[in-house]
């Protein structure tokens, strides 16, 4: 990785069987790679251990204290080295999976004056209740959310061959990792010239 590249994190929100989230994941990780800002690396939630039940203390203050599963050290690790995220979810039920919900409440400081972009699929909506309540959570874990991101309705007719059928979506594509890539290396600079005072 050289200077101009930030370390991007793509992580597949689904775990559900027959799940749609990894084909949309690789059309963004290929989109990504041919951006030539980031160096890409993907985690499929479906391929981690992660309880639904959490320790007492908050991973807030525990810090590298914090007692999670072993199967969950490759998923902390990647979190850690990322300056940047997407998230690719579905949207059940107006909102975002359990298992994404787990996966974020796992961690904290890992997200911390970092940015995250969202890639949603669903019906009608496209994925986009799920965003919005993501927004407000990664929020909380002071993440800086990117305002422009992919929403891909009724993904069941609107993908052949593992591509999006929409003509203009690789623009949309850009537009989310120019404003991801932006925002990647400005706050690493602030990491890098000051704690970030959570």
């Amino acid at each position: 990785m050289d200077n101009t590249e930030h370390r991007l994190l793509i992580i597949v929100g689904s775990v559900r069987d027959a799940r749609f989230g990894p084909v949309v994941a690789s059309w963004v990780a290929e989109q990504a790679a041919a951006h030539g800002g980031f160096e890409v690396d993907v985690v499929d939630l479906a391929e981690i251990d992660i309880p639904l039940a959490l320790p007492a203390a908050s991973p807030k203050y525990a810090g590298d204290d914090y007692p999670r599963p072993a199967g969950m050290a490759a998923l902390t690790s990647a979190l850690e080295g990322a300056d940047a995220f997407i998230v690719v979810t579905p949207e059940y039920n107006h909102s975002y999976p359990a298992s994404l919900k787990a996966a974020i409440d796992w961690h904290f400081t890992q997200w911390t004056a970092k940015p995250v972009a969202f890639v949603s699929y669903g019906g009608a909506a496209g994925g986009r209740h799920a965003v919005l309540h993501l927004e407000n959570v990664l929020t909380e874990l002071h993440a800086v959310t990117v305002r422009d991101g992919l929403a891909f309705p009724n993904y069941f007719t609107a993908w052949q061959d593992g591509r999006p059928l929409d003509a203009a979506a690789p623009g949309y594509a850009k537009t989310l990792l120019d404003q991801l890539s932006w925002w990647a290396g400005a706050l690493r600079a602030a990491r890098e010239a000051a704690p970030y005072p959570a």
